[in-house]
């Protein structure tokens, strides 16, 4: 199975959510830029609001590609303790690198959602979306940051998830809901027959529309 586009992933996605629909509780977060598209028909699907949820890697410098930890949006930070502890990363270089991630971050976050507050987490029923996982490490620091802010119930849900990462992710959440799960995963991109990469604009568009639509009734 391949989707046509995060459009119909999103669609699709929300069928296997319905439990969550027309609850004041429910806050849907996306992970920018792919996860937007696909978390705007979920929002749209279950009348609950929509909002962004931001993360930037923070890498060991020289080996960027190494994380030491990530920082997400509304000032959460988390640290991979076994990598800051085997490398012997002092606290002063941590700070230096979390500092420079803050500053994207706060840009990112003005670019797509302006003068607008992140929306309260706490005692809330929050839904955390991307447009896949393959490896994860992007979705596990999303949800370690999320953790920090006290949600009454975390559900990471996404149109496609390797097998594993699955497993794994379903031990790490309150639920965790996927459209497919393959067990030969190479890429998200290959579940799409559409993976274009999601514009600035778009996101701001997105959020836009679905601001823009009333909150569900108590």
């Amino acid at each position: 199975m391949r989707f046509r586009d995060r459009t119909e992933a999103g669609k699709l996605l929300a069928t296997k959510l319905g439990r969550y629909a027309n609850r004041t509780d429910v806050l849907v977060l996306a992970l920018p830029r792919g996860g937007v598209p696909v978390a705007f028909e979920v929002a749209r699907a279950l009348n609950a609001r929509l909002d962004l949820f931001l993360v930037r890697k923070l890498g060991v410098p020289g080996h960027e590609e190494l994380a030491m930890g990530a920082i997400a949006s509304g000032g959460g930070r988390v640290l991979n303790d076994e990598v800051v502890a085997h490398l012997r990363i002092s606290d002063e270089l941590i700070n230096a690198v979390a500092a420079g991630e803050e500053l994207e971050l706060e840009r990112r976050e003005r670019a797509y959602r302006g003068d607008r507050p992140m929306p309260a987490v706490d005692g809330r029923t929050v839904i955390l979306i991307d447009d896949g996982v393959a490896t994860g490490s992007t979705m596990r620091a999303a949800v370690a940051a999320l953790r920090q802010k006290s949600p009454a119930h975390l559900v990471v849900a996404v149109p496609t998830a390797a097998a594993s990462t699955a497993s794994e992710l379903r031990a790490e959440v309150d639920d965790f809901v996927a459209v497919i799960e393959p067990e030969e995963f190479f890429a998200v991109g290959q579940w799409y027959e559409n993976f274009s990469q999601t514009t600035d604009a778009e996101v701001r568009d997105l959020l836009e529309r679905a601001a823009q639509r009333p909150p569900p009734a108590d």
